[in-house]
């Protein structure tokens, strides 16, 4: 997200609301939970092609969703507690650096994907509702795991590559487009999204829960 380009990319606000995807059958973690339970809320396109994703996997597979929707005053809070955890652990970094690094990770908050209910952190469950192996925990940062965050990341197992293969499959299959720091992490309408599919503006900006 440090790129220039994603931030050059001209937002065409269209509108969509947030809507909560507790109400339209994903099955939702409970880990990034919030007490007005915006971490559930996406756009409608959003939503909709993450309904389709989950159709075209196979037997025995659902998305688990973990978090959508991300307040813009949350979303700062996260962006500079990791600012300031890469500064404290990276004495002698320039500001720029320290910055790019956290914007790998975390978005500005004035170009977040969630923050404009663009993006969704997911992964996947079997029938029992267990979470399949894909290398790290969501949420694991580069420093955490040791680079496996990355969706392409090298040296992973035969089962856990083949798993974020299906993943990858059924989420791009729907028009969704992944942020290849966080396999979890799929969005659709932000600025990444029009950057990467080449299309001249954004569909969604950051906006406010009503």
């Amino acid at each position: 997200m440090s790129d220039p380009r994603v931030a050059a990319v001209p937002v065409q606000e269209c509108g969509e609301a947030l809507v909560d995807v507790r109400d339209h059958g994903l099955r939702v973690d409970n880990r990034r939970s919030d007490d007005t339970g915006a971490f559930a809320h996406l756009r409608e396109g959003v939503l909709t092609r993450l309904l389709h994703a989950q159709d075209l996997l196979p037997n025995g597979l659902r998305l688990l969703f973990v978090e959508g929707y991300r307040p813009p005053a949350l979303q700062r809070t996260y962006f500079e507690a990791y600012h300031d955890e890469l500064t404290r652990t990276n004495p002698h970094w320039p500001a720029t650096r320290v910055r790019e690094a956290a914007s790998r990770f975390v978005s500005p908050p004035e170009i977040a994907p969630h923050s404009a209910g663009a993006a969704v952190d997911l992964t996947l469950i079997d029938a029992d509702g267990q979470e399949l192996d894909m290398g790290c925990r969501v949420n694991a940062n580069p420093e955490e795991s040791g680079g496996v965050c990355y969706t392409d990341a090298p040296g992973l197992s035969v089962q856990t590559r083949a798993n974020r293969t299906v993943l990858v499959d059924v989420l791009t299959s729907a028009g969704l487009q992944n942020y290849r720091t966080e396999f979890w992490h799929w969005s659709f309408g932000c600025r990444y999204w029009a950057l990467q599919s080449q299309q001249p503006t954004a569909l969604y900006g950051p906006v406010e829960m009503p």
